[in-house]
Parts: C-alpha cells; structure tokens; sequence
C-alpha cells in the first residue's frame, strides 16, 4: 500500500523518464509515429468519471510513442536546442513536486534567494556588469520583450512620455536599426506596440556582420528619433558574431539603445577560446540568452539582462496592498513580464553547480568542435558543398547546388532516424543546417550522423 496518493504515479512517470533518457542513443531521433495514430490514441473522449492517477500516466506513455523528438539526446542538429544535464532534469522535477509561484518572496524565500544567486552567477559567467539588473524569464523570445520594454521606457521617458501611463498613442515613434534579425524580435516588436514598420533590416557584410559605415550611415537617417540598435551574438544560421567594439561605442554616440540578441552565442563567454567573439559586449544596454540552449536545462528559461536597473523595473514593476512585498529582498515580480510564474530559478541553479565554470567551458568548446567535424565530415560526401563552416557551433551545407534535393536529403535524413537535421534558406539558397548544443553529444554520435546522410545520399 501507498502511503501518498502521489507516489503511484510519480513511480511510474520516473521510470518512463529514464527509460526514455537511456533509449535517447538508440531510438530515432526522428518522430516515428504519423498524425493520424497519434490523434486516434490521444484523442479519446473526455470521460465523465475520474480515472486513477497511474492509469492516465501509463496510457499516456504508450499513447505518446513514436510521437516525441529525440532533441534531448546527442544526435539532435537541427534547431538551437540543448538537452537536459542530470542536475538541471532533477531539480526541475523537484519544481514541479514543489510548486511554488516564483512571483514574489513570500510566495516562496527559497525560489526568490536562488534567482536572486542565480542572477549574480550568470551575470559573472558572461561577463555583463556587475549592477545590471536581469530577470528570469521563459525563453529568449520573453527576454526581448523585457529588455526592449525598460527600453521603450528609458527612451521615451527622456523625452518626456511616460509611456506606462500614457500608452503608445501619440508617442515619438522609436525606430529600430537591426542586425540579423531573428523572429523573436519581431514577434517582440509586435508585442511592444512598436511596430514591424519601424524596423529597417540593415545588410551584412560577406562576415554576415554589420559594418560600423552601414549602422552610421542608418542612424544618420533616423533625424534624432528615439532608436533602439539590435546586435547578433550568434547568428542562427552561421553564428557569426557583430564587431561590438566598433559597433556599440557609435550606437552611444547617438544616444541609441543597444541590445543583445545572444540567444545561444552569449555563452560563448565561459570559454576562453571563444570569449574575444564578445570584446566590447559588456557596453551595450541590454542582452538576452536561453538556458535551455547551451546551459542545457530543461525548457522554459531564459534569462534578461539590462544596464540600467531604473528603466527595467520601471517598465515591469507592480504593486498592490495585498501582494505584501519584502523591502529587503529581490521580488522577482519586479524584473519579469510574468505574474504566475514558474520557479525557474532551481533548474539554472543546479545546472551551474553541477557544470562550474570548467564545466561550461567545456561544453562549450566541446560543442563547437564537434559542430566543426559534422560539417566537414558533411561537406566530404558526395554531391555536397560547405556553404558555412563554423565559427562556433553552427554550419551550412547544401548538396548538388540544388534546392530541391537539398531538402530531399534533409527529408531522407528524418525518415532514418539516425540524426535529426533541418532545412534553412540562406542567401537564396536551401542548405541543411547544422547545430550542436547538447552536451551528450559525442565523436560516436557525429561519425553516426554523418553515416546517416551518407546513406540517404546512396540511395539515388
């Protein structure tokens, strides 16, 4: 007899997840179940009885087989994503058995003295300064909007608009200059009642940087307008970094906003090989990066950094006679867009103490020479061509100069199951794209893939 009516349950759940971790080097990486069988096991009726706790999680793991990615495992090379390390998986089990609303310290002291530890670790780590204020948010997508609204706040407010009480209309437009502009800034931008008009795409140089005569020569088009200048750490496609030195030091001279997308690269920091792609960073207003990218925690954190504390809370802070918040500690309520929020912070917590410095650097520097390997072993193969070798983690390759069986590749690598890689367009052209970021991934794991493609391109 159970002595909890959550141990049955949590028993079976554990078991299934380890069962699936351990069977990441084996199974496909690829979804092996169509749409159709995955709606006719998971779309049963809604019962009008309860039913027992043991039974919905067991059904639940046959009816969700063949349907799940192998992104957790070492072969996944497709999109931005990490993995799980072991701590990170844990603690967050232990955030969902111990569900605690993150929102303020008296929802809950721990999780508000582990974000509060872990602001100060990360800020250290990635070398941002050391008063900035950060916030721990969903994902990078939610720390755009975070950093870009103390942005909206500070630029306005010099002007004179107070733009949390005045709303939008009839506001100085603020215009956007950015660099490789990824979606999240976008859908950021739409957020923010700034607009998708206001934001001019500036071109790359054959580095896919921008260059300091093409940012002068956009700022000087701006006439005085309020300005926010988006700059690349890590492009998504080839991970190409902006020259920051150059870059950010001509944004400030004309009283510009300047913000880090660092999705991924930012953590390229921790490594003292990769660290000089950064030089100059630390000048810029605010940054963003994920920690379920190359921290390899489990999804749902992302973390927001900004220069100025002032514009930050300002832009994001409430307050309220029933919320009884705590002068003497971080609220986190204070930082971030979210309310109810997740206690995210234990996840990043474990995941630091578990990798350290020495650790993260060598995962980095792990990651990006197996990114290295793939793509040349890749670019070997018949019919195939390197379009971007890696200057971190990510590379391109495309095969027979041709769009259509470029995807046919990319498609015949899914359909085996041995890696899992994606399409991308770049200049023009279709090309299959390279990512590594998991920290399981290993020389066997990149041999596999690249044997993986060689077989689907014997297949003509």
């Amino acid at each position: 007899m159970h002595d909890s009516p959550f141990e049955p349950a949590l028993e079976i759940a554990a078991r299934s997840a380890i069962r699936f971790l351990h069977k990441l080097n084996e199974d496909p990486v690829s979804a092996q179940a169509s749409l159709q069988e995955l709606r006719e096991r998971l779309g049963r009726p809604l019962s009008d009885g309860s039913v027992a706790a043991e039974e919905v999680i067991e059904e639940l793991v046959e009816d969700t087989r063949g349907g799940l990615v192998g992104s957790a495992g070492g072969r996944f090379f497709a999109w931005a994503i990490g993995g799980s390390v072991s701590a990170a998986l844990a603690a967050d089990w232990l955030t969902s058995a111990w569900d605690q609303n993150g929102a303020m310290y008296a929802c809950s002291p721990a999780a508000a003295v582990v974000e509060e530890v872990v602001g100060g670790w990360l800020t250290d780590l990635l070398g941002l300064p050391k008063d900035c204020s950060f916030g721990l948010v969903s994902g990078c997508q939610m720390a755009h909007v975070t950093c870009l609204a103390a942005a909206r706040h500070e630029l306005l407010s010099e002007r004179g608009w107070d733009v949390e009480r005045q709303g939008l209309a009839g506001a100085p437009q603020i215009r956007v200059l950015a660099s490789n502009r990824h979606g999240s800034i976008e859908r950021a931008v739409r957020l923010l009642g700034i607009g998708e008009a206001q934001v001019e795409d500036l071109p790359l140089d054959t580095a896919e940087m921008l260059r300091p005569e093409v940012l002068a020569a956009a700022l000087e088009r701006t006439k005085g307008a309020p300005v926010i200048v988006i700059l690349q750490a890590g492009d998504l496609n080839t991970g190409s970094f902006d020259p920051f030195c150059e870059l950010i030091p001509l944004a400030k001279g004309h009283a510009a906003w300047v913000h880090i997308d660092g999705a991924f690269g930012l953590w390229a920091a921790g490594s003292a090989r990769y660290r000089h792609l950064l030089d100059g960073v630390e000048g810029a207003d605010s940054w963003a990066t994920d920690g379920h990218k190359w921290l390899n925690v489990p999804y749902d954190c992302g973390y927001a950094f900004v220069a100025r504390p002032a514009p930050h809370r300002a832009a994001l802070s409430h307050r309220a006679p029933y919320l009884a918040p705590n002068d003497d500690v971080r609220e986190e309520i204070d930082w971030n867009p979210e309310w109810s929020r997740r206690a995210r912070g234990f996840a990043t917590y474990a995941a630091l103490r578990q990798l350290g410095r020495v650790g993260i650097a060598a995962l980095v520097d792990r990651c990006c020479e197996h990114a290295r390997t793939l793509v040349e072993g890749l670019g070997r193969l018949p019919g195939a061509e390197v379009l971007w070798s890696p200057v971190i983690n990510q590379g391109l390759v495309r095969f027979r100069h041709d769009d259509h069986y470029t995807n046919r590749v990319i498609q015949r690598t899914l359909q085996h199951g041995g890696a899992f890689f994606a399409g991308t367009t770049w200049r023009g052209n279709r090309a299959m794209r390279v990512s590594v970021l998991n920290w399981q991934t290993n020389e066997h794991d990149v041999e596999v893939a690249i044997q993986t493609v060689k077989a689907c391109l014997e297949g003509d």
